[in-house]
Order: C-alpha cells, then sequence, then structure tokens
C-alpha cells in the first residue's frame, strides 16, 4: 500500500514542474486526492457495496471537482493535472502511466448495459477539454490533443486532433519516448493540410501548362482569347493553410 502511495506520488513529479516537494503534493493536488478516494471506492463497489462507493465518489467529486465512477477501472502511475471537470464513466479502462487534463471526459454514447466508455492504453496522454465517447480503443502511447472529440479509435503512438477528431501524426509518442505535456508535440504533420498543399501545387503546374500549350496554339496561327484569366496566387493560399 505505501508502495503505490510513493508510486502515486513519484509520478507527479515526473509529469509536473509546479511540484516542489511531497508535501504539496499531498496537500494541494486534487488529482491525488481523487485517485486516493478511488482507489477505496473502486474497492468498495468490487464487494458490492455500491451506495457506499458511489458516496465516496461523489464526496471526492465535491472535494476535488473530478468525478470518476467507482467501477472505472484504472491502472498504476495515472495522474490527473489540474483536475477539475474530468469525468470517467463507469465501464472506462485506463491502463497504467496515463495522464489526463482539466475537463477531459471519457464518456458514454449508449443508453445499453455493458461496456459503454473507452478504453485508454498504456501511456496515453489526453489534453485539457479532450471528449473521448463510446466503446472505443485509443492505442498504447497515443495523444489526444486539446479540445478534440475522439468518437474512432486511435492507433498506438498517434496524435489525434479536432473536431471530430482526426490523426495528425503516427507513432511519434513511441519513437522519442517522451512525455508530452497536454498531448502537444513540435513539428506535427497534418495530412489535411499537405493533401491542400499538393493540391495548390498541382492546380499552379496544371496552369503553367496551359498557359505553355495557349502560347504554342498562338505561335502556330491559332486564335486564342485576349481576355485575362484569373491567375492563381499559390503563395497566398499556401500561407492561409499553413
Amino acid at each position: 500500500m505505501f508502495e503505490r502511495l510513493k508510486e502515486e506520488i513519484a509520478v507527479v513529479f515526473e509529469r509536473d514542474p509546479a511540484a516542489r516537494n511531497t508535501w504539496e503534493v499531498i496537500t494541494c493536488y486534487p488529482g491525488f486526492h481523487a485517485m486516493l478516494f478511488h482507489r477505496f471506492a473502486h474497492w468498495l463497489w468490487g464487494v458490492r457495496l455500491h451506495w457506499l462507493a458511489r458516496l465516496t465518489s461523489h464526496f471526492s467529486r465535491w472535494l476535488t471537482g473530478i468525478e470518476i465512477h467507482p467501477g472505472a477501472t484504472i491502472g498504476r502511475r495515472f495522474f490527473i493535472d489540474h483536475g477539475m471537470g474530468v469525468v470517467i464513466g463507469e465501464t472506462a479502462e485506463i491502463d497504467d502511466d496515463c495522464t489526463l487534463y482539466h475537463g477531459v471526459t471519457l464518456g458514454g454514447t449508449s443508453w445499453n448495459k455493458g461496456k459503454r466508455h473507452p478504453t485508454l492504453g498504456k501511456g496515453v496522454v489526453v489534453g485539457a477539454g479532450a471528449k473521448i465517447l463510446g466503446p472505443i480503443t485509443i492505442g498504447a502511447g497515443a495523444r489526444i490533443g486539446s479540445n478534440a472529440v475522439v468518437v474512432k479509435e486511435v492507433p498506438p503512438g498517434a496524435t489525434a486532433i479536432g473536431i471530430p477528431a482526426r490523426i495528425i501524426e503516427a507513432e511519434a509518442a513511441a519513437q522519442n519516448g517522451r512525455f508530452a505535456a497536454y498531448a502537444v508535440g513540435k513539428d506535427l504533420n497534418d495530412p489535411m493540410a499537405k493533401a491542400v498543399h499538393e493540391l495548390i501545387g498541382h492546380c499552379a503546374d496544371t496552369e503553367k501548362r496551359i498557359e505553355q500549350i495557349l502560347a504554342e496554339l498562338q505561335r502556330l496561327g491559332g486564335r486564342i482569347d485576349d481576355r485575362e484569366a484569373h491567375r492563381l496566387d499559390a503563395n497566398s493560399l499556401n500561407k492561409m493553410v499553413d
């Protein structure tokens, strides 16, 4: 038991540079308090003391601003930074070494009994305000950007952003092996932006080829409409996409 407590405290120092000493973590970190209450509430839930488990969870929410259903399964070294507004549903499953920031929801999309909340693989980081909805799996090492709304599965090591969320980077987290605060990394490559840049470049090349064809037709004596056509400003469009 004491080893687990030491582990829970140590993880705060690993992922929050603002933590200064152990006493501060024990007394001033709502994420740490929420996990202590949840461990007890989950044990009560497991021995079928459901009302008492829910009461413990309710008191924890009042104290910390973090709502974790006692039925949720949470692994080791789990960290909730800031914490206010976090909601974790009954059938949510969270593997070891995961991190959630404030305003995160692991919610359900069905009224049916059974599995209806997300499963987070090992080492997942979920940025502030993100919503992960339904019985989907977020692969190990994945990162969910702030305010993303995730309704489809995210592969291991990928980064998802947006509403609805889309994959922008694959396997970056697994490769660099570093913790990504707020699920933010450098040099993220958005495939949508890349596709638009490719289309702009293709249009610019096509315009040049058409101009060459018209010039050759004019040289051969063909009649060419001398009205000035609208020219594509590729540089401005590329800046807009960036």
